[in-house]
């Protein structure tokens, strides 16, 4: 997840509903960006729904869905996250959010390129 430029400690991830998560990026410098959140309703291969928290923005929480669609044997990832007002939204942008999501969305692609497909 992220830039390559951090390195990320995922301090917790409790994949279920109600679950808590939290990871902590570390930038070369020192600099910590974290992140937190609660899964929300029952994660499955269809989805999974949870908060998001920027800790460097606190208050600015988006509720964040994945959704996993099979197109004739291909998987297509479907993000979309929900600010509570114009205002949390920019925040996230202001923080570099685009960038960092870009990246590792380039990161995601080269894992999967590495899988072999399930027959």
């Amino acid at each position: 997840m992220g830039p390559r430029r951090l390195t990320m400690v995922i301090d917790e991830f409790d994949v279920r509903h109600g679950g808590r998560w939290r990871y902590v990026s570390r930038d070369v410098d020192g600099t910590v960006y974290a992140f937190h959140g609660v899964f929300h309703g029952d994660p499955s291969l269809d989805g999974i729904t949870l908060t998001f928290e920027y800790e460097g923005a606190p208050g600015h929480v988006s509720l964040d869905t994945a959704n996993f669609e099979d197109r004739g044997g291909k998987t297509v990832l479907r993000l979309s996250s929900v600010f509570q007002s114009v205002e949390a939204r920019d925040a996230m942008i202001a923080s570099g959010m685009e960038s960092g999501i870009n990246e590792g969305m380039g990161r995601l692609d080269e894992l999967i390129a590495t899988l072999t497909p399930v027959r």
